[in-house]
Order: structure tokens, then sequence, then C-alpha cells
């Protein structure tokens, strides 16, 4: 069991880790790791995880017992985390089906992912003025056969 300090629990701490984390997933689950900068006001706090689990992984039953899973796993990594971050750790249905075994495996590659450094490359972001082609050029010039 996690202990009490290790566990996240407010709305808010779940949303700006969904929005702002970065990612991984895998077939039976999903990682969002969200950590502190520096100067952030809980830099220096206990590493905190919470847990999603949908409907779509199945009864009450099945989805508390993916969960107790999830957060017995998490137990053994917590002191791999960096100080003051936040993770989730999303459920998907294939949870309920894997062994505790492959959960961990899948697991550990997730964090291993959401972990390693960036590369040089960046990744475009979808929406507005995303070289839809159609945006003016910075100079005011029109692309030729417009």
């Amino acid at each position: 069991m996690l202990s009490p300090g290790n566990r996240m629990r407010r709305s808010a701490e779940f949303g700006r880790t969904m929005r702002r984390g970065r990612r991984s997933g895998r077939d039976a689950l999903g990682v969002v790791l969200l950590t502190a900068r520096p100067d952030d006001p809980g830099a220096g706090e206990a590493p905190r995880v919470g847990f999603t689990v949908s409907k779509a992984v199945g009864t009450a039953v099945v989805r508390k017992r993916v969960q107790r899973r999830l957060r017995h796993l998490m137990r053994d990594r917590i002191g791999d985390l960096p100080a003051g971050s936040l993770l989730v750790v999303r459920a998907k249905p294939l949870a309920a089906h894997v062994g505790y075994d492959t959960l961990a495996e899948q697991l550990d590659a997730a964090l291993a992912a959401v972990r390693r450094p960036r590369s040089g490359a960046t990744r475009r972001r979808k929406g507005r003025g995303a070289g839809d082609g159609n945006a003016a050029r910075a100079d005011g010039e029109q692309r030729a056969g417009s």
C-alpha cells in the first residue's frame, strides 16, 4: 500500500498532470509524469501517484482489483521518481486480463519511456497555424500557386 504522503487525491493535480505531463502507453496501461521544476513550491516533497481505472476495464470488483495491483506495483517503484513529481497511472481494459508479471513489465517499460531524456527532435502540435498552408508568410509574400 502506498503511504498517504505518496497518494494524489486532488482533481486539480490530476488535471494539471494530464495536461502538462509526459506520456507513455503500453497495451494494458498508460502513464503521465509531470516532474517538478526546481523553483516550484512543491519541488522538495515526496512524489505522488494517482490511478484512474475507468468503467471500460470491468465491474467495480475488477476495477478495484486492477487498482490494488497497480498500487502495489508502484509502492516498489515510487523511490525511483524525482522529488515533487506527479504521476498518473491509467489502466486500460486489457489490464483486467493480463497477469501480474505482465502488468509489472508494462509499467516498468512505460515508466522508463516517460523518464527517458527527450531527443533533439521536436513534435509539432496540431492547432492554430501549425503549418496548414493557408497562413501568410512572415515576410508578406504569397506562396507560388496561391
